[in-house]
């Protein structure tokens, strides 16, 4: 029998199994797919986004928002770069705290893989997982390659975001049959769809990329870019806001992120040059003459009166859109929702009412910002995981 088996080759899979294969304990990982860390491997264009500097409970969305500080506290970015030097791999800052290997994604998971090694921790791919039975001294798992047994399970087989790389709602199907509550799941950190006019005016813009902010009602917000796309918008700020947008929400848009726009159309006034040759100025020319020609009288800014400029100026700095929805989990970075941590002991994610099953991962209901955040929760209640079992 073997002390640990985990389901779920990913990221918090391969460093749960490492810490508990440094701990002495026998590790197997099973695999549905033909290599390991998948989802690493394409994340932040092939250069794996691995960890946000600033990552801290309040970049984190949950139900329960305190389940994933004592995770967080004991395994820190900090911890993850000290890793990551350790194997000599390169890395830079982009921006935000977000930092990226300077070579490929392969050198986290390469990485990741020669700790496993020095914990002799074994690795079954292409093995896909039939059923999961609890016995008195452990787990009995039926797979497509024989019977296994573990004494301590783990499973980390994320959520249902990017199904092209085989995610599947494993995870949340054993959940409940164990007990487990699973909360309503969604697609977060993905671009928005239109329909009518508003998707004819995203579509005409297609490619084109602004500084915005964007706010819900409930008043979360961001400031980033967005970009317009042939479905609708997408860009960091509109993938951020998304995890927290349900439909029928509107999205309020500050082209104007800073500074005041009724303030520099004022000073603008006396110009002779028309309003989208000035708000070219502040923002792409397309994206200036499409938003003058729907919004706007096309003369000269000098003839607009002051009413006409406060109502520009409320338009540039709160435009609201209604999308039709999202790209859905097909394009989504995570999965919202999940299991919830209620059943969950922070420390070990280890179920309370289950003695030696563990949940980690993106199958929590865990969600991170854009930008190295859902690694670094990845890499955390992996690490608490491999700890306890």
């Amino acid at each position: 029998m073997t002390d640990v088996i985990v389901i779920g080759a990913g990221a918090a899979g391969l460093m749960c199994a490492r810490v508990a294969g440094q701990r002495g304990r026998s590790v197997l990982v099973l695999e549905r797919a033909g290599r390991i860390g998948n989802k690493i491997l394409i994340s932040g264009g092939g250069r794996c986004n691995f960890t946000n500097l600033h990552a801290g409970p309040e970049n984190y969305l949950s139900s329960n928002p305190d389940f994933c500080k004592s995770a967080l506290a004991r395994f820190s970015p900090d911890d993850f770069i000290a890793l990551v030097e350790s194997h000599g791999i390169a890395y830079h800052e982009k921006k935000l705290g977000q930092l990226f290997c300077d070579h490929s994604s392969r050198d986290i998971v390469e990485m990741l893989r020669r700790e496993c090694d020095d914990g002799g921790v074994q690795f079954q791919t292409s093995t896909e997982v039939l059923s999961i039975k609890r016995e008195e001294d452990g787990f009995v798992i039926e797979t497509s390659r024989g019977i296994l047994e573990a004494r301590r399970l783990v499973i980390a087989t994320g959520g249902l975001s990017l199904p092209k790389l085989g995610a599947t709602d494993f995870a949340y199907r054993i959940a409940r049959q164990f007990g487990l509550k699973v909360l309503p799941v969604r697609a977060g950190l993905v671009p928005f769809t239109f329909s009518g006019e508003s998707l004819e005016f995203c579509r005409a813009l297609s490619g084109v990329s602004t500084a915005c902010s964007v706010r819900i009602d409930q008043g979360t917000s961001f400031a980033e870019q967005l970009l317009f796309t042939h479905r609708g918008l997408s860009g960091p700020a509109m993938l951020q806001i998304s995890s927290y947008w349900q439909p029928p929400a509107p999205l309020h848009i500050n082209l104007f992120p800073e500074g005041d726009a009724r303030a520099w159309l004022e000073e603008q006034r006396g110009s002779g040059a028309q309003l989208h040759t000035l708000l070219a100025r502040r923002m792409p020319e397309r994206l200036a003459s499409a938003w003058a020609a729907q919004f706007a009288p096309l003369r000269a800014l000098r003839s607009y009166r002051s009413v006409e400029l406060d109502e520009f100026a409320q338009r540039l700095e709160e435009w609201e859109l209604r999308p039709a929805g999202t790209e859905g989990y097909a394009t989504a970075e995570v999965t919202v929702g999940g299991i919830d941590t209620q059943g969950l002991h922070s420390k070990t994610m280890e179920a309370r009412t289950v003695p030696g099953l563990h949940f980690i991962g993106e199958a929590v209901d865990v969600t991170g910002w854009l930008g190295g955040y859902n690694f670094q929760w990845a890499w955390a209640s992996g690490h608490a995981c491999g700890l306890a079992v």
